[in-house]
């Protein structure tokens, strides 16, 4: 869509991306202990997320920050397993195509990773972000993967990389 880009993060980036994802997070009233509101990580992505296996991207809008998706190792799993981690947009920045290409821009990197399989956490209600998982080939879990600590989440996904 015109207006809109992804890039990689940036460290300039840091606080508007960490605002967005308080801001998602709040919305949802997941603004609390056991999500993602509360992680160290939160304030420093693109120091976190410039490992070898890892990588962070925001989605921008004429300019402005509106979101981000990143992927890292699953915390507590084992080498073959990564993690999509914080991909959170704004309410004026869904439908825009931005959760496909925060994906399309992830998913070679994560096989670049040596990556099996790519798993994440979620809530139920965030239905639109469900659709968009399910559009890349992620399959429901009976019971979480790994210890990510956000044991506030009632939803768990993985989908094999390289495929789908």
């Amino acid at each position: 869509m015109k207006n809109t880009r992804i890039r990689p993060i940036q460290a300039r980036d840091n606080a508007a991306t960490a605002a967005v994802i308080r801001q998602v997070l709040t919305e949802y009233g997941l603004n609390r202990e056991g999500f993602a509101f509360v992680d160290t990580e939160l304030d420093a992505l693109f120091e976190n997320y410039r490992a070898p296996r890892a990588a962070y991207f925001v989605a921008e809008v004429a300019g402005k920050i509106v979101g981000g998706a990143g992927f890292g190792p699953l915390l507590g799993g084992d080498e073959s397993t990564a993690e999509l981690k914080k991909m959170y947009l704004l309410p004026e920045a869904r439908g825009l195509g931005l959760g496909k290409g925060l994906m399309e821009a992830l998913l070679p990197l994560v096989q670049a990773g040596g990556y099996s399989r790519l798993y994440l956490e979620t809530m139920p209600e965030m239905k639109d972000a469900i659709r968009v998982y399910e559009k890349y080939g992620f399959e429901a879990l009976a019971k979480p993967m790994g210890n990510t600590g956000h044991h506030g989440c009632q939803a768990f996904y993985v989908r094999s990389i390289g495929s789908a």
